[in-house]
C-alpha cells in the first residue's frame, strides 16, 4: 500500500531534506505514511518489532537511500535510543519524530477487565510515547528545530469508544504532547497529536472480531457523522504530513483530530430525537 503511494501520487516535495523516524512503521498508518513521507522527498526510518515487514517495507520505497529499517520495541529505552541514533547515523539528523507504535486489548466489562492486558497497552501506547518523545528530544533540541508527532485517537477524546488501557492510554498521549510542547517550544521544537476516527487497519479489525476491513469501513461508515468520504490510512498519513512539514511551522500543541465530526455528536441525544 505504502509503495502504491509512493508511485501513484505526484505532487510538491513537502518534506524534502527531512529525516523522519516513524515508530509501529511496519504496516497499517505507519507504513502509509512511510510511503508518503518518501513521496514528499524524506528520508525515512522505520522502527518497529516486526522485523521482516519492517524490511520488505523499506525495500519497497528504494532501500537504504531512502528508507531503513531498525528494529525496536517502544516499551524499551535501548531500543527507542538506539533508533534515535540509528537515523541520526543513517542520515545525519532527525527533523520529524512520529510516534505511530500501539496496541490494543481484548474488549471486557471493567468488573472483569485483565490488569496484566491494561498494563501491556500502558506501557506500549503511552510509556512508548513518552519515551519516543524524550529521545527525540535528545537529538531536536540541540539543533533548535523538530516536529514530533503523536497517534492519538478519538478515544483520548471521548470515553467509551475503547477498552479502557487504549482509552487512559490515548488521553495520557495528549498530556504527554501538550507537555512537550510547553517545554520544547522555546528551543523551536514542535508537538502535536492527530486523532483518527476509526480507520480499518489490521490491528483494529482483529479487534472488532467481526468480518473483514471492507466490513470495518462499513460498520464505521454507518456510524459516521460525515457521510460520503470513507476514512483511511490516507487520510491520517497527509494529516501527519501536514504536521510535519512547514507548512505547519507554528502550529504546536494542537490536536488534529480527523474524524468528519464525530466527536462533536452526542449520539444518545441523536437517537432519541429520531425515536
Amino acid at each position: 500500500m505504502a509503495s502504491s503511494i509512493l508511485a501513484s501520487s505526484p505532487g510538491a516535495q513537502r518534506l524534502e531534506g527531512k529525516v523522519a523516524l516513524i515508530t509501529g512503521g511496519a504496516n497499517g498508518i505507519g507504513a502509509v505514511t512511510a510511503g508518503l513521507f518518501c513521496q514528499h522527498g524524506a528520508k525515512v526510518v522505520v522502527a518497529d518489532i516486526q522485523d521482516e515487514v519492517g524490511r520488505t517495507l523499506c525495500d519497497e520505497l528504494g532501500g537504504a537511500p531512502i528508507a531503513t529499517f531498525v528494529h525496536c520495541d517502544v516499551t524499551s529505552e535501548d531500543d527507542v535510543r538506539g533508533a534515535v541514533d540509528a537515523a541520526v547515523a543513517a542520515f545525519g539528523r532527525l527533523n520529524v519524530m512520529f510516534s505511530n507504535a500501539g496496541v490494543i486489548d481484548a474488549p471486557k466489562p471493567l468488573a472483569d477487565a485483565d490488569v496484566g492486558s491494561f498494563d501491556k497497552v500502558v506501557a506500549v501506547n503511552l510509556r512508548g510515547s513518552f519515551l519516543v518523545a524524550k529521545h527525540a528530544a535528545r537529538v531536536m533540541v540541540p539543533a533548535g528545530r523538530g516536529s514530533i508527532i503523536f497517534t492519538g485517537s478519538v478515544a483520548g477524546v471521548m470515553g467509551g469508544l475503547g477498552t479502557y488501557g487504549y482509552t487512559a492510554s490515548k488521553h495520557g498521549i495528549l498530556g504527554i504532547m501538550k507537555s512537550t510542547a510547553v517545554e520544547l517550544g522555546r528551543h523551536g521544537v514542535r508537538a502535536n497529536c492527530v486523532s483518527p476516527y476509526g480507520v480499518a487497519t489490521r490491528m483494529a479489525t482483529e479487534f472488532w472480531g467481526k468480518g473483514s476491513e471492507e466490513d470495518l469501513e462499513r460498520r464505521m461508515g454507518a456510524a459516521a457523522n460525515l457521510k460520503g468520504p470513507v476514512l483511511r490510512a490516507e487520510d491520517v498519513a497527509m494529516a501527519v504530513v501536514y504536521l510535519a512539514s512547514d507548512e505547519a511551522q507554528y502550529v504546536s500543541g494542537h490536536n488534529l483530530v480527523v474524524d468528519g465530526g464525530f466527536t462533536i455528536v452526542n449520539p444518545s441525544l441523536s437517537a432519541a430525537l429520531a425515536q
